[in-house]
């Protein structure tokens, strides 16, 4: 189990054990730890920018990187919202960065970036599931889900998302999005 995982659960094991003394109110001050607003004045920036609602970026944060702007995977996918640098590129070729010569790691290229394929991917598909399992499995593999009767039944929406992995992921963001949109009304 990872470092950061462990800190997770004894975490959220305190978080019960509070709420059962405490009440609520301590229970959401926990939960504010575990889902905060990180890079709030960047994320906020950009979202607008892109016309996202901030939650729905710092849902996607919180389960790439957990705000880790030093965050690599196992897939190469780096900085805050996790981008390779192949797309990294691309998109910075579509939305030209302030400056130029930031990395995919400085975290306002990262988000600057991040929040532009989102929005791309929501334009190309119409919807935040879709468009999330895109983000984390790459628009070849959903737009081929979306076109097999086994995965979808419109063409636009998918009934069964193939890879555990990105199925997983979807659900955790769609959490997340959910508790950001309540914590922070």
């Amino acid at each position: 189990m990872r470092k950061g995982c462990l800190a997770g659960v004894v975490l959220t094991l305190v978080l019960v054990g509070a709420v059962v003394l405490f009440g609520p109110r301590l229970a959401e001050a926990g939960l504010k730890l575990l889902y905060p607003k990180s890079y709030s004045q960047l994320v906020e920036q950009e979202a607008r920018e892109f016309n996202l609602d901030p939650d729905l970026v710092y849902a996607v944060i919180n389960t790439e990187s957990g705000f880790d702007p030093e965050a690599r995977s196992s897939a190469d996918a780096m900085g805050l919202m996790q981008l390779t640098q192949g797309t990294f590129d691309w998109i910075v070729s579509l939305y030209p960065l302030e400056d130029p010569s930031a990395g995919v790691y400085d975290p306002k290229a990262n988000v600057h970036c991040g929040c532009a394929l989102l929005r791309l991917l929501l334009d190309q598909y119409g919807s935040v599931e879709v468009a999330l399992a895109a983000y984390n499995a790459g628009m070849g593999n959903v737009s081929d889900w979306l076109q097999s009767g086994d995965y979808s039944h419109d063409g636009e929406t998918l009934h069964t998302i193939p890879y555990p992995e990105t199925d997983a992921y979807v659900k955790k963001v769609l959490r997340a999005y959910e508790l950001y949109q309540k914590l922070y009304p």
